[in-house]
């Protein structure tokens, strides 16, 4: 029987080379529902804490890998243990009008500056912050340029802070898409999330696209 190595949870490693250069607040950033069907995209953004509690350290992972009640036991005990986080929501109608990719960086984008502004108003100006993102650069945040700013492919399974906001934005989107099931029940985004599961297609074969379907998505 061959057994296959379980992959190490994220660690604080990047955010320790951070902290050991005189960083003051890491963020870490990241996005849900850039390929689900129909729904929102929701970015999240963090500030973890320096020390956590086991129970984060030992299970804090990219939000795909873990089960929904393991996420919904986690995102409060994320936040509880963050300095701060911010959560931003952009709809169909903004992503049908601009596409997803962009649609995607205004979501970024607005999670990073709420959060930032976060640090303002509890510091004076004069701290250094750096962002961890996963997969990809943002260009055109205010306070962050590409000096203060990396892109980590696989981030939700390499930092902590980056799986953590990982996990609040899962939760917060599912919650979403949960609401909007009890009004379009024929979809079950209660157990698809929006997403192109076999069902959910089915489903926009028999009844159409609902007006929370992406029409840019050109779904058939």
């Amino acid at each position: 029987m061959i057994h296959l190595r379980k992959k190490p949870n994220p660690t604080f490693n990047e955010e320790q080379k951070l902290w050991s250069r005189g960083v003051d607040y890491v963020l870490g950033t990241d996005e849900v529902g850039r390929g689900s069907f129909a729904g929102p995209v929701v970015a999240a953004s963090v500030i973890l804490k320096r020390k956590l509690p086991s129970i984060l350290l030992n299970n804090i992972n990219d939000s795909k890998i873990l089960t929904a009640k393991k996420r919904a036991i986690l995102s409060p005990l994320i936040k509880k243990h963050s300095i701060a986080y911010s959560i931003s929501v952009i709809n169909v109608k903004t992503i049908d009008r601009y596409g997803i990719g962009i649609a995607t960086k205004k979501a970024l984008r607005k999670s990073i500056t709420d959060l930032y502004s976060k640090l303002l108003d509890s510091n004076s100006n004069n701290f250094k912050s750096h962002l961890l993102m996963d997969g990809l650069y943002v260009k055109h945040i205010r306070n962050f340029g590409l000096n203060n700013q990396k892109a980590i492919i696989k981030g939700d399974q390499i930092s902590l802070s980056i799986a953590a906001e990982s996990i609040i934005a899962k939760v917060y989107r599912d919650l979403i898409m949960e609401k909007l099931s009890i009004k379009y029940p024929e979809y079950k985004w209660g157990q698809n999330k929006g997403y192109g599961t076999k069902i959910h297609r089915e489903s926009i074969y028999k009844y159409g696209l609902s007006s929370i379907h992406r029409n840019s998505f050109k779904i058939s």
